[in-house]
């Protein structure tokens, strides 16, 4: 289920998958470049923004439209930075992190990214529940369940490859988008007042507050992750002027999808505002937004429209996070995991919680948990934002596609905004434990969190102006190579050969003793997988074992017979771990072994023997297809 990597590419699996040297030079060719921004605008649409939408325009009409745009502004220029990483140097944020900050700081940074998935799958998850809950009258403790099942809709999507899933998220943000506009039509907002919202101003503290909230839940730190890594599944050119042709396609990619994004959480707001805020009715939860609609509109186009908008916001945002989710793990632990078990112990991480605290309490706090995970989102940030600035701004690595000293300055400036208004509330949002006498036991963990929390945060932002770990990394794709290197032809002496007993096992034997020499030695290896050998082992005696021998010892006789020197072995109950043990217990300078090519279902089940065990050895491994 778990394999270590050995390679150093982002989201392998599809990386370089879309060649938009294959299209035509025109508008085929520019099209292929756009894609990975609509997987990353999702996020700054999810229901974890609309809380803070809803109560900004319910509360102070259109005041805070300006605070809408200046995040969008944000966003825009840190994932057109992350975009760039992805491009110049082939890395991801994970990666790059790895390869500069020490092992302690990169483990910290580690736990503080997953900790960001998980708080962003709370509020998606949250979010499609209350959504089905307005569409269907099903209890939200149920709708939290059922979100479990979009664990197999990834893994479809995944099968179909990154096109098609783009596709799907495309679609489902223009059904956010389109139900909004559909709002907007109904509601009829006065532009001309619209248009005033663009001026910067604070009616009171409060709206400082929500504006605050605003900014803090826009830029989410699993998307700086994800970006750079999916601008890497576009094949281009590595050269200057290709790739100058991927950023300038890339930035376009990102304007049109974060505007869409933006054009979204506006209309959020502006909704909010003529609906509810003209006729002096303040929203403080997404609930009451949907029931409050009908009545105001006198429509049941509306509730319905957005009750569908909900869902559609929360469940394009799963696919997205269960991708940045691989990115984190891979690019920090170089470590693989299944992407439907990555994707499933992710919802359950939010899950669990949702669950626990909609039994214990009751559906009234949904939204306190959707604010809780935007308050935990607005803490990593910095540990993601910091890092990016400081490699785009590495000339030794990105070399002639440094960030100008200018877009340095506003990048920095952005940064440290962002960590300001998210400092300042998470502070707002822990202030109330310091309020009430007792509650000495989370004062001091809030206290020590805020002290490891301002340490961490100051090494990240530091080290890199002092270390000289950093290594230049070339742009190229591969190194130059005046001549090939004095080619040697192995002779393997000992071949290891992992048989399953069936119709198969003549063609595996044949193309072992291909790779073999007339003194190699061959070793049959089979596993014997009863039920027996689960609880026994080797120690099982029972018919199945028995008449595993029995073949090994024929297959081992006809070998000899040939002229073939054999020998034999059986391992049991674990067949990856047990291959791998007795290849290497045997000393075997190669193995052989099959493969079925199966699909779905049964590539879980029988493909991973061959990842798991050529992962675990360092000889080379021949894979017979069938």
């Amino acid at each position: 289920m778990m394999n270590r990597l050995k390679h150093e590419q982002s989201l392998s699996e599809v990386h370089g998958s879309v060649d938009v040297n294959s299209k035509a030079i025109g508008w085929k060719r520019v099209l292929s470049f756009f894609g990975p921004a609509y997987l990353v605008s999702v996020g700054y649409m999810d229901p974890g923004n609309w809380a803070t939408d809803l109560a900004g325009g319910s509360k102070f009409g259109y005041s805070l439209v300006w605070v809408l745009l200046m995040s969008n502004i944000m966003a825009l220029l840190l994932q057109s930075l992350s975009a760039r990483l992805g491009i110049v140097r082939g890395r991801d944020l994970a990666q790059a992190n790895r390869e500069t900050y020490p092992k302690t700081i990169n483990f910290f940074l580690y736990i503080l990214a997953e900790v960001a998935i998980a708080a962003t799958d709370l509020a998606e998850v949250l979010g499609m529940a209350i959504g089905i809950h307005l569409l269907t009258g099903m209890p939200i403790i149920w709708g939290v369940g059922i979100t479990v099942l979009d664990t197999l809709l990834l893994l479809y999507l995944q099968k179909l490859g990154m096109r098609k899933m783009e596709a799907f998220i495309i679609g489902l943000v223009a059904v956010v988008g389109l139900s909004f506009l559909v709002e907007i039509i109904l509601v009829k907002p006065d532009l001309a007042e619209v248009a005033t919202g663009f001026v910067p101003t604070f009616p009171n503290d409060e709206a400082l507050y929500i504006a605050i909230g605003i900014i803090g839940a826009t830029v989410m730190p699993h998307n700086l992750y994800l970006h750079s890594a999916l601008v890497q599944t576009r094949k281009i050119d590595r050269t200057r002027e290709g790739i100058k042709q991927a950023l300038k396609w890339s930035f376009v990619d990102s304007t049109i999808a974060l505007n869409i994004a933006f054009l979204v959480n506006a209309a959020i707001l502006v909704l909010a505002a003529t609906a509810f805020f003209k006729n002096g009715i303040v929203v403080d939860q997404i609930k009451d937004a949907h029931q409050l609609l009908s009545g105001v509109l006198g429509s049941k186009v509306a509730p319905t429209l957005f009750a569908i908008a909900l869902i559609a916001a929360g469940q394009s945002s799963t696919v997205t996070g269960t991708l940045a989710g691989q990115i984190v793990m891979e690019g920090y632990l170089r470590l693989r995991i299944n992407p439907w078990i990555r994707r499933l112990l992710t919802r359950l991480l939010a899950i669990v919680p949702a669950i626990i605290v909609i039994y214990i309490f009751g559906e009234k706090e949904v939204d306190y948990l959707l604010i809780l995970s935007q308050v935990i989102l607005s803490m990593q940030l910095g540990f993601a934002v910091i890092p990016l600035i400081h490699f785009v701004s590495d000339r030794k690595t990105m070399g002639a596609f440094t960030i100008k000293p200018i877009v340095q300055l506003a990048a920095w400036l952005i940064a440290a905004v962002l960590v300001y208004l998210n400092i300042r509330m998470v502070i707002a949002e822990a202030s109330g434990v310091f309020e009430h006498e007792g509650n000495l036991f989370w004062k001091v963990v809030i206290v020590l969190a805020a002290i490891g929390f301002l340490v961490l945060l100051a090494y990240t932002t530091l080290y890199p102006f002092f270390s000289k770990r950093t290594k230049p990394v070339s742009i190229q794709m591969h190194p130059q190579v005046d001549a090939l290197k004095p080619l040697v032809v192995p002779s393997y002496k000992r071949i290891a050969v992992a048989l399953e007993f069936g119709e198969h096992d003549s063609a595996i034997l044949a193309h072992a003793i291909g790779q073999g020499r007339p003194e190699s030695e061959y070793v049959l290896i089979h596993i014997v997988e009863s039920a027996t050998t689960r609880l026994l082992g080797k120690e099982a005696d029972d018919f199945e074992t028995r008449a595993d021998d029995e073949r090994l010892q024929f297959y081992i006789q006809q070998l000899t017979e040939k002229g073939f020197a054999t020998t034999g072995h059986l391992g049991f109950h674990h067949r990856a771990k047990e291959i791998v043990r007795l290849v290497k217990e045997s000393g075997a300078d190669m193995l052989v072994i099959g493969a079925h090519r199966h699909t779905g279902v049964k590539d879980w089940l029988y493909g991973e023997t061959i990842n798991s065990v050529r992962h675990e050895l360092t000889i080379p491994v021949l894979v017979v297809n069938f």
